[in-house]
């Protein structure tokens, strides 16, 4: 039988700042990543705002777009679009990492992966300027 102490050292942890992402560039960009999920959900949220305004009438659509008018509105919001543009862009330039395509045995150049993504981000924001713009 094993003998059973009531004693049990203390492991030695070295004390970690809560700001230990601020000392170096790659901590900072990681950290950032991860905030941007909270704009990517703020996006969200406003798009549904949107949609339950709709369903609700002309009167309800037009107050939604009232408080959007807001300088604090257009702030917030253009501040969820930096966070939102950072947070597709480095997603784009992780896809080859997350998905290791192997053609003939041998992996796919990183750039084939992540062109394809760029391309078709600019065709349907295209497509989506000319639907907005264009048609008007």
């Amino acid at each position: 039988m094993a003998a059973y102490t009531e004693y049990h050292p203390r492991w030695y942890r070295r004390r970690v700042s809560t700001w230990w992402w601020m000392g170096k560039w790659s901590y900072l960009k990681f950290i950032l990543r991860e905030l941007t999920s909270l704009a990517v959900t703020y996006s969200v949220v406003i798009v549904l705002w949107l949609l339950c305004s709709l369903t609700q009438g002309a009167g309800s659509y037009a107050a939604f777009l009232d408080q959007m008018k807001s300088p604090l509105m257009v702030v917030l919001n253009l501040i969820a679009f930096l966070f939102v543009l950072y947070h597709t862009i480095t997603w784009f330039n992780l896809a080859p990492t997350a998905m290791a395509v192997r053609v003939g045995g041998k992996r796919v150049p990183g750039l084939l992966i992540t062109l394809p993504n760029y391309l078709m981000w600019v065709v349907v924001s295209a497509v989506i300027v000319w639907l907005l713009i264009g048609r008007s």
